[in-house]
């Protein structure tokens, strides 16, 4: 093809030379069509519709990782602090920073969640117990961001309603309009938080109010609210499917629940997000796969995708990582233990509670036991009294012990059983 430059005098030179037969008109013409040559020469190419159709869509970058004191591959994640919790052995898969106490925002409220949970398992409140939304609980049209269930001033709305809003819409109102009906007023309930907190072992955690708004003396650790977690789990069972409701209705206000997680993955079925300036974006949230239910908490993520995401790259990291172990099961006999002075001259020995080990994936096959019981068991032997250990190993390293006990109870013989033993003891040494 003629440069532009080389085509311009081509037809210059044919204008010239029949001049007569082409006026001109036609060399302005000639000039246009050099010019807009000239354009289409210089301009960008548009793809075509049907290639852009084509492109992919560029995959997930795989996340950053790093490794632990122990020499462990983990997940890299922009937060202050995070965990990964095993639900059954309560054993950290991996963290960062779990014990600085943080401001939680709303994660607060899943002491205030299970406190009444708690109270409605012993029968101290019912579930259609009307609870009134006094001025200082009221929500004043979410101000400041605040969030609302949005029960009208001086209103009574039922206590399960009440629950679900705190839940899930994540209420302000419903949960100060909670503690005070259960504690009488906020500062009441707080107490019986911070009571509650330290039973369960939450040594990091301090509470100054039911719905986690900003107060320098309201902060929790990561560890604390993952063992939170597990205690709404284990011990609210019967309540625990509201944290995996999508969505609540109240006085024609649908609002959904703000865990996106469980919009996106099946095997999360809780529990609770946070937000506040100064808490950042956070959530606890729990996933069950085979069997085996992790819990993971994010503290002050940089947004609410961050918070999911991060939860997500976790979940995948643990399933994908670990897996849990069953040595032995409780109430099987495992060992027969020989009594002195009893009414039998044995007891059966074995494990009183279900024993889980978490390990790496794949060595779950090479776990081996040895019982070891105490050297001399003398009656009466109570049921469930602790009378060995056993020792989980794989590969030669120690995974874990649990105490083995007594399967029956052993009465103390007569004196003249007992004398007879003793004189058969002395012949036999």
């Amino acid at each position: 093809m003629l440069p532009a430059v080389a085509l311009l005098k081509t037809h210059l030179s044919m204008n010239s030379r029949f001049h007569s037969a082409f006026p001109l008109p036609v060399v302005l013409a000639s000039a246009f069509l050099v010019a807009a040559h000239t354009t289409a020469l210089s301009a960008p190419h548009a793809k075509p519709r049907a290639a852009a159709h084509k492109q992919k869509t560029a995959a997930p970058a795989e996340p950053a990782m790093t490794t632990d004191a122990n020499g462990q591959s983990v997940p890299v994640l922009a937060n202050k602090a995070w965990v990964l919790m095993d639900f059954n052995t309560g054993q950290l898969l991996a963290s960062s920073n779990p014990d600085e106490p943080l401001p939680p925002a709303s994660l607060t409220k899943m002491m205030t969640s299970y406190l009444v949970e708690q109270a409605l398992k012993s029968g101290k409140v019912k579930p259609n117990d009307p609870v009134t939304m006094s001025l200082s609980a009221w929500c004043r049209g979410g101000k400041e961001g605040d969030s609302c269930m949005f029960v009208p001033l001086n209103a009574q709305a039922s206590l399960m309603d009440m629950l679900r809003g705190v839940v899930i819409a994540s209420g302000n109102d419903a949960s100060k309009a909670l503690a005070e009906h259960i504690g009488g007023s906020e500062p009441g309930f707080v107490t019986m938080m911070n009571t509650e907190a330290k039973k369960l072992g939450m040594s990091k955690t301090q509470f100054a109010n039911s719905a986690g708004l900003p107060d320098p003396n309201n902060k929790a650790s990561a560890r604390d609210l993952a063992v939170l977690a597990a205690a709404i789990i284990r011990n609210s069972a019967e309540y625990y499917p509201i944290y995996a409701e999508r969505q609540f209705s109240y006085n024609g206000i649908k609002q959904g629940n703000r865990n996106a997680l469980l919009y996106t993955d099946p095997t999360v079925d809780g529990l609770k997000t946070g937000h506040t300036d100064e808490a950042g974006y956070c959530l606890t949230a729990s996933a069950k796969r085979n069997g085996m239910r992790l819990i993971s908490v994010i503290m002050n993520a940089d947004s609410k995708q961050a918070r999911a995401d991060q939860t997500r790259v976790l979940f995948n990291w643990g399933y994908a990582n670990f897996e849990e172990a069953t040595p032995a099961q409780a109430g099987a006999t495992l060992a027969s233990a020989k009594v002195t002075y009893g009414v039998a001259p044995t007891v059966n020995a074995g494990l009183a509670q279900p024993w889980t080990l978490v390990l790496p994936k794949g060595q779950a096959a090479a776990v081996k036991t040895a019982i070891t019981l105490n050297p001399a068991i003398e009656a009466p032997i109570a049921k469930g009294a602790v009378i060995g250990k056993i020792v989980a190993t794989a590969n030669g390293k120690q995974l874990g012990e649990a105490p083995v006990v007594a399967l029956a109870d052993v009465e103390r013989a007569g004196f003249f059983e007992r004398l007879r033993q003793r004189v058969v003891g002395w012949f036999s040494k």
